[in-house]
């Protein structure tokens, strides 16, 4: 029998504690507590026996040093029957039900001005290690972590007079992946402490998210997915964006929405950028959002139909009416979505649109996670940027001020291309944009084809490649098209002949010495 006949309580979430701890006395069962829970458990007027009085052992070390005492975890650990005998020796009474959530150690340590010293004491020593023993005891004793688990439990005494086996093997699994979690934090917090290379990337990783959503599946309508939140995430992302109108967001969603995100929020002024299938299919820059859509838009009408856009200005109404007009669109993100724009885009229910918060705010995320079947890899997130005092002219001709602003508009652009990439960018738009292809010279094609298709000239434009040229032959397409400029990484051992190709057509080249692979 689980039959519970006394409950230890020590939470510093206290949503729904004075409520839990009435039913639970009203059902005749003893109360013990801790500190601040002892007190506002007292404050309701409920009888509340401190759990130093039950041990007969004071709080010491400010309260470091409360509830590690043989009489606490006998009575949650001690197997009723087998263990009875020992039990009654020492004095030791059964603790049927334990209710206690942790120091909020990763609260703290997500402000940014918090000291070393706040954020080791919120490193929940007590805690942790009652959940453990009541968790590893749940065939007799019931745990809780989180508040919203109060009312299950309190349905279950009232229905049966106890908790199912099921409900407790349930809670003390929720238990064992709370003070999990909770250690994973910890040690991050530790590892990220220090800024080198070691502490990057640790002998051993811990991760730590929490599921936000269980999608209604993933890439494709077989395969389950859900969406994890790391808990210190912060700053403005896909990950801490709101959702304000719309279906619930899916596995792709999430994606794009990542790669439009990220891509838009490195431009200073008024950008706009249109995903598909985890590729811009249109960047551009503007006077405010509006001009900036229509540049995008008019890149790749055909790709941008169904996509993800992304704004880094908040949304107003005519900005929503134009591309309500223009498009079907199957998420639109913005730092903030104005009254008159979400009114607009009420017409359109099943519309995902997305608050992200103002992009320039730290998101405090330096690495990113990939899997592999039975590994994982980890590297430092791509955020290198380039100016025009960064580039080396290797062409005879050096790119005019026109020609050069383009290039650091397309290098931004292909950054976020799956490689290999080419943009092909004029007047802070793209005009043509050709990723995921095996080859670079095929990647060319591609972004002259699109242009074409949009009926964009690309004579006098400028053109960005994510790596090096192996070969003249994709200066040599480019240059067939009118492509005047090209900015590249170098460092290919025909670099040589790839600038003799550059020279031969008249073209401005310039190089990065930095790579921009995106797999």
């Amino acid at each position: 029998m689980a039959t519970i006949r006394r409950a230890l309580l020590s939470v510093s979430d206290k949503r729904g504690l004075a409520s839990f701890a009435k039913q639970l006395h009203q059902r005749g069962v003893e109360l013990l507590s801790t500190g601040g829970t002892a007190a506002a458990l007292a404050a309701e007027g409920l009888p509340v026996r401190e759990v130093a009085d039950y041990t007969g052992f004071p709080e010491l070390m400010g309260g470091r040093l409360k509830t590690l005492h043989p009489r606490v975890h006998g009575g949650l650990l001690g197997r009723r029957e087998l263990d009875a005998p020992v039990m009654q020796q020492h004095g030791i009474l059964p603790i049927d039900l334990l209710a206690v959530n942790l120091y909020p150690f990763a609260a703290t340590v997500a402000r940014p001005d918090v000291s070393f010293e706040e954020a080791i004491e919120q490193i929940d020593i007590g805690g942790p290690a009652m959940l453990r023993s009541a968790a590893k005891n749940h065939a007799e004793v019931t745990v809780l972590v989180d508040p919203d688990d109060y009312e299950q439990v309190l349905a279950e005494l009232e229905s049966a007079g106890e908790t199912s086996i099921d409900t407790r093997a349930w809670l003390a699994a929720k238990a064992f992946a709370h003070t999990a979690q909770y250690d994973a934090r910890i040690a991050e917090w530790l590892s990220r402490r220090e800024q080198d290379e070691a502490a990057q990337f640790p002998e051993q990783l811990v991760l730590c998210y929490e599921r936000q959503l269980e999608l209604r599946y993933g890439e494709n309508p077989h395969q389950r997915a859900a969406f994890y939140r790391h808990p210190g995430a912060r700053g403005a992302s896909v990950g801490t964006a709101r959702l304000l109108q719309g279906r619930e967001l899916s596995y792709n969603n999430l994606a794009d929405a990542d790669t439009a995100i990220e891509c838009v929020r490195q431009f200073a002024d008024a950008a706009c950028v249109i995903v598909k299938h985890a590729n811009p299919c249109g960047v551009a820059l503007g006077e405010d959002a509006l001009a900036a859509y229509r540049g995008a838009y008019r890149t790749d009408p055909e790709s941008a139909f169904g996509g993800i856009i992304a704004f880094n200005r908040p949304l107003e109404g005519s900005c929503a009416q134009a591309i309500l007009a223009q498009q079907f669109v199957e998420l639109i993100a913005a730092p903030a979505v104005e009254p008159e724009a979400l009114a607009a885009l009420a017409g359109r229910p099943q519309l995902r649109v997305l608050q992200t918060g103002e992009l320039g705010a730290e998101t405090d995320e330096e690495v990113e996670l990939r899997t592999v079947r039975g590994g994982l890899l980890l590297q430092q997130r791509d955020v290198a940027r380039i100016d025009a005092a960064d580039l080396e002219v290797v062409s005879r001709r050096a790119p005019q001020t026109h020609e050069l602003a383009d290039l650091l508009f397309a290098w931004q652009t292909v950054q976020f291309v799956k490689s290999n990439a080419i943009v092909l960018a004029r007047e802070r738009a793209t005009l043509g944009v050709g990723g995921g292809q095996t080859s670079r010279v095929y990647a060319v094609r591609l972004a002259a084809l699109k242009a074409a298709d949009a009926k964009l000239p690309l004579r006098g434009a400028a053109m960005a490649s994510d790596a090096f040229f192996p070969f003249r032959d994709g200066i040599d397409v480019a240059a067939s098209h009118g492509i005047s400029a090209v900015i590249q990484p170098g460092g290919s051992r025909r670099d040589a002949e790839v600038i003799t190709a550059a020279d031969e057509h008249g073209m401005a080249m310039v190089v990065t010495g930095i790579r921009h692979f995106r797999h």
